[in-house]
């Protein structure tokens, strides 16, 4: 009995530390299950910005050399912001995690989720905007600042380009649409600027009528199919001493057709001489997988319209020799996302393949090219409607009434801009130097008239605190004094004086050199310490500052790098140095 006590009480002994052990396992098992981390609050998506980088949807950071460990246990927390709201953070120890949706807005910072090595990563922006290499010297007839990168005619607030004029129409402050001098010669120098830094083009010759070049038909590389009722033959024209096709055909007939089948390019050109109505359509396949849209060139004035699949074109009447060049894709684009409001449509339709070239009425044709690019006949267009259309006071004046701001009085129509002056002068000396014509340098020296004048006389001067002259980019009373407009304005000058010469570009020198002195005595009232300001509203309305978008900032410095290379002033160096930190969030020293 002694025994069989004893065996009982080693096997209880044995069966409680089993018991023991079991229970601690089950009791580390769930702990292990309750320390879960709470699910992370979900973030909203970040709209996408014009400006910024696409945006994706945010995600937590990862930790590096985290794989196949423990995730990090973050707990949510309350994020008292200035004791005004709240948002929800995430606290890990002694850090805490605010979501860069609310960052981003609260500091005006940017950042995305990207790829790199096949790993996600975060990158973070202080600025959105790039400076560009200054090209050093900075020459008349060189490449105008970064404009190689412009592309004037996609803008959302260009209408279109006019068929009768080939230059933009602006719907910036009115869905009517004008034409706005600033964005005509940008057009221009834009193109010029390509034309400089880009290879050349690509051309498939269609129709030369005869000169023998290519093959098809005899002249091209094109078939030309004719209708019953129509009647395509080459004659010999006198004025320009070579063959051409002439065409006639009922404007309710298919019309003759010249297959095109190009889908690298999609810029036509064509020499055209119309015989009273008549019309030149492109047919183009596109992205819509349906039937093709057809662009048609018409002898009227109007602008453009659409009408299912059809875009028109008003060329006017064309009734003598002259050469039609359009960007077929622009056309399209701007046709298919006509609107009436100041913005144009987003689309996603694109030319796939240019199908055929149709014509009807009566008339001549010649030279039927596609091309990659066109540049120097944007340039050209450009500068020839800065010839047409200076007044006798030597202005391009706006027609369309601008507000600039609470404060200010507004513009009426007809008033002129110091920036559209300068780039006008820019475009108009370049066109000087490739043809050596005279009417573009007389076009330009005339141009320097409105910088003499005040506001209240139709010029563009003011004075700054009775000393200092600048040339106002809008002539707003009271003085708004906007800084890139005014640069703008003195390389214009600059750009005059050197092509004209000591004698004939006197005048434009005295105001150039004035100007640069006004410049470099205010430069500093446009620092904010972070940044620069657009204007100076500030100090004439008492207001608060008009701050600078970080586009304008990298305008403001772009324009400076051009200055610096041909003034060495110091002053230059060193506002770029700094101005180029706020980019990288850099602040001036505070007390």
């Amino acid at each position: 009995m002694r025994c069989l006590a004893r065996l009982s009480s080693k096997a209880l002994l044995v069966l409680c530390s089993l018991l023991a052990l079991l229970s601690l396992l089950l009791w580390t098992r769930c702990s292990h299950h309750s320390q879960t981390p709470p699910k992370p609050p979900e973030h909203p998506r970040i709209p996408d910005s014009e400006e910024a980088s696409p945006q994706d949807q945010p995600k937590a950071p990862g930790i590096p050399g985290s794989a196949g460990k423990a995730a990090p246990r973050y707990e949510e927390i309350d994020c008292v912001i200035n004791e005004e709201h709240t948002v929800k953070g995430r606290r890990e120890g002694s850090e805490v995690f605010l979501p860069f949706s609310w960052v981003e807005k609260y500091f005006q910072v940017y950042g995305r989720i990207a790829q790199s090595d096949g790993n996600e990563r975060f990158e973070f922006s202080h600025s959105y905007s790039k400076v560009y290499a200054q090209r050093a010297p900075y020459r008349p007839d060189g490449v105008f600042m970064s404009f190689e990168g412009y592309n004037v005619e996609l803008r959302d607030r260009v209408k279109c380009i006019s068929g009768v004029e080939g230059v933009p129409l602006s719907t910036q402050w009115g869905p009517q649409g004008y034409f706005y001098p600033i964005q005509i010669a940008q057009y221009g120098l834009s193109h010029y600027s390509k034309n400089l830094t880009e290879k050349a083009p690509h051309v498939e010759v269609y129709e030369t009528a005869g000169d023998g070049i290519g093959v098809g038909n005899g002249v091209g590389n094109g078939e030309w199919t004719v209708p019953k009722g129509c009647s395509l033959t080459t004659v010999w024209d006198k004025a320009r001493l070579t063959a051409v096709k002439q065409f006639s055909c009922p404007e309710s007939s298919e019309g003759v057709s010249l297959e095109l089948n190009n889908g690298r390019d999609f810029i036509i050109s064509f020499d055209l001489k119309l015989l009273g109505n008549g019309s030149v359509s492109v047919v183009l396949e596109t992205t819509e997988r349906s039937q093709p849209f057809t662009v048609h060139y018409v002898s009227s004035t109007q602008l453009i319209a659409l009408r299912d699949r059809d875009i028109f074109y008003g060329i006017g009447a064309r009734a003598a020799w002259s050469t039609l060049t359009r960007d077929l894709l622009t056309d399209l684009r701007k046709g298919v996302g006509l609107s009436n409001t100041k913005a144009v449509k987003q689309t996603k339709i694109m030319p796939k393949r240019v199908l055929r070239l149709v014509a009807k009425g009566r008339g001549l044709l010649d030279n039927v090219t596609v091309s990659a690019t066109a540049h120097m006949a944007a340039f050209f267009a450009a500068s020839r409607w800065l010839l047409r259309n200076q007044d006798e006071r030597g202005g391009w004046p706006i027609m369309v009434t601008r507000k600039l701001g609470e404060g200010f009085k507004s513009l009426d129509p007809g008033w002129y801009s110091a920036m559209a002056q300068g780039q006008a002068m820019s475009t108009l000396v370049r066109a000087y130097q490739l043809t050596k014509e005279p009417a573009f340098l007389g076009a330009a020296l005339r141009a320097t008239a409105p910088f003499k004048l005040p506001a209240e006389q139709r010029g563009v001067k003011a004075v700054f605190m009775n000393r200092h002259e600048w040339y106002e980019e809008y002539p707003t009373t009271p003085s708004s004094f906007v800084l890139n407009g005014f640069m703008y304005s003195l390389i214009g000058l600059y750009d005059l004086k050197e092509t004209a010469g000591e004698k004939l570009g006197k005048e434009a020198r005295l105001l150039y050199e004035r100007g640069m002195e006004s410049l470099k005595a205010m430069l500093p009232l446009f620092d904010t310490g972070s940044g620069s300001v657009y204007d100076l509203r500030h100090f004439m309305l008492g207001t608060a500052p008009n701050l600078a978008r970080w586009d304008y900032h990298t305008t403001h410095i772009n324009q400076l790098q051009l200055l610096s290379s041909i003034d060495d002033a110091p002053l230059f160096r060193d506002f770029l140095k700094r101005w180029k930190s706020y980019l990288r969030g850099g602040r001036a020293k505070h007390n």
